[in-house]
């Protein structure tokens, strides 16, 4: 009898996942241990491998589609003599079928159709009627291949009436498919916007200190095989100043109304990965070294780059920071990585003339921007938490 493969709980709070591809295909024989399925979580990818051996009888879950945790991915024969019940548990009622957006609603989709029925809108339908047009034999050009007003007209061969604009023929497009990374970005900073009162602040520090501690080090055996760059004394920074000012180093706890403290200091860093936003984490960064820290970023943004970063490595940030100083811009608004109470960005080093001691002479100055939670953290602790860091940073010794 067909077993069900479920969704496992993969922890870390991964709530559901979405499946990117299926490694296998029906009708396939798997043995014990062979991956079958990459997943997506908002947290990183995962292959499941099959808990015992058998046949793929049917896969339950397209790709691009939502599964929650103990959803039903596949059903699986267990090859003779193999005692299956022991690794999965039979679902207590049919298995989910794939949601219809998996089962073809997607962009280009090339005619009117979808498993038989006609995707138009009343008002369409109506205009075909009346036009004498039938619409089951109507290419759809609009969204998911429904079929538009100017589709109807077209195939009747009388033209769009004044004030109806002409869509966009599929030459004059191109549409990508919502999935993936991208749509779990996008939920996380919907969620983020929605949910939480940001609050912004810009400052700006003088990091000409900074420059010439980083070539000193540099000349050095201590950088030995690790690449310098400015993040881990940001990151120091922002790590000294989290003990000092706690209220940043929290989260809020909504369900119990609760400001939760984080007594560990945690940073994540943003890595602008080739598929989308990654977010790995640098543990204890309070209690490290700026060469340990310069070590901890480079593996760590390799591995995301790499799309080889364990899901252990993604959670349990506390504070995080997005430098984009390599890339440009002058300051930005970030978007806080929740339930966190605030992220700060560095952005790019720009040599410009300053006041010092009364003369004005040439300085490499970099704005900071923070945004932070405005139900945990209130203006003025927010700026002495900036003023710290950037002293930190503007520090011989940091």
């Amino acid at each position: 009898m067909p077993i069900e493969l479920k969704l496992p709980d993969v922890g870390e709070g991964v709530a559901e996942g979405e499946v990117v591809r299926w490694l296998v295909a029906e009708g396939a024989q798997v043995k014990e241990d062979d991956l079958l399925v990459e997943i997506l979580t908002d947290k990183a990818n995962i292959e499941l491998p099959s808990p015992f051996g058998g046949t793929v009888v049917k896969i339950l879950a397209a790709p691009g589609q939502i599964v929650k945790v103990g959803g039903a991915l596949a059903l699986i024969e267990p090859a003779a003599g193999q005692a299956a019940a022991h690794h999965l548990a039979a679902s207590p009622g049919p298995p989910t079928s794939a949601s219809s957006e998996a089962k073809g609603q997607g962009p280009g989709f090339p005619s009117g159709k979808m498993g038989g029925q006609v995707l138009a809108i009343p008002v369409v339908r109506k205009l075909a009627k009346d036009l004498g047009v039938d619409l089951g034999a109507v290419p759809g050009t609009g969204p998911g291949g429904r079929i538009t007003e100017v589709d109807v007209r077209r195939a009747a061969g009388a033209k769009a009436p004044a004030g109806v604009a002409a869509e966009a023929s599929p030459e004059d497009e191109e549409r990508i498919p919502f999935r993936g990374k991208r749509r779990m970005i996008a939920r996380k900073m919907v969620a983020a916007k929605t949910r939480v009162p940001h609050a912004l602040l810009v400052d700006e520090a003088d990091v000409s200190g900074l420059l010439a501690e980083r070539t000193r080090i540099r000349e050095t055996d201590e950088w030995a095989g690790v690449r310098i760059t400015i993040l881990p004394f940001i990151m120091k920074a922002v790590a000294g100043a989290l003990q000092r000012h706690p209220a940043l180093n929290a989260s809020l706890d909504e369900d119990r109304e609760e400001i939760v403290l984080k007594k560990r200091i945690h940073v994540a860093m943003a890595v602008d990965a080739e598929d989308g936003l990654v977010v790995p984490v640098v543990r204890d960064a309070d209690a490290k070294s700026v060469i340990e820290l310069a070590r901890d970023i480079e593996r760590l943004s390799a591995a995301a780059r790499e799309g080889t970063i364990s899901p252990g490595d993604l959670a349990g940030g506390t504070f995080t920071i997005s430098s984009v100083g390599s890339i440009g811009g002058l300051f930005s608004y970030p978007v806080i990585n929740v339930p966190e109470a605030a992220i700060l960005v560095a952005h790019k080093i720009v040599t410009r003339p300053v006041v010092r001691d009364g003369e004005i002479v040439p300085r490499d100055m970099m704005y900071l921007s923070l945004s932070f939670d405005h139900r945990i953290v209130d203006g003025g602790e927010a700026t002495r938490f900036l003023n710290e860091v950037v002293r930190r940073i503007e520090a011989s010794a940091i």
